[in-house]
């Protein structure tokens, strides 16, 4: 398993967030959705990686700056195929690993309250994210669900 640096170009990853997209919008209202399109994923403050078994992918994950000491989990989601394999929990420490390095002193995610997001609720629990209110520009909202890390 190793995690790259991803540029967003090749069509494994395009189509894996294609249906990260669509999970979103089918788990949740569209305005309580708050990832981020491809061109929110290539933009300033936010570094998108993929992680791969050889020559298949398993699951992505970024991370956004929101300010100097503070950073967000963005676009977690890992392939269907790759289930149950440990890719989210090898990008989630990459995450944590590079928020470290970066000097960030919390980590803080928003993600969905229903059923479907149960995994991950169970995965961020694991690593420590504890839940929170809502941080930067998020409101209240009865469809998401908000953690952080101090690190």
């Amino acid at each position: 398993m190793h995690i790259i640096e991803d540029d967003l170009s090749g069509p494994e990853i395009r189509a894996l967030l294609e249906v990260h997209f669509a999970g979103m919008l089918a788990n949740s209202p569209k305005d309580s959705c708050h990832f981020l399109d491809f061109e929110g994923l290539k933009g300033p403050g936010v570094t998108f990686w993929s992680v791969w078994d050889e020559d298949a992918l398993m699951g992505c994950g970024a991370l956004k700056e929101i300010d100097s000491g503070h950073g967000e989990v963005k676009s977690m989601r890992t392939h269907a195929d790759q289930l149950r394999k440990g890719a989210a929990a090898a990008m989630l420490e990459h995450i944590i690993a590079t928020a470290r390095q970066r000097g960030y002193n919390r980590l803080s995610l928003e993600t969905g309250s229903g059923p479907a997001f149960d995994a991950a609720h169970g995965l961020y629990l694991r690593y420590g994210f504890e839940y929170c209110g809502p941080f930067a520009d998020y409101k209240e909202d009865p469809f998401s669900r908000f953690m952080t890390l101090a690190l």
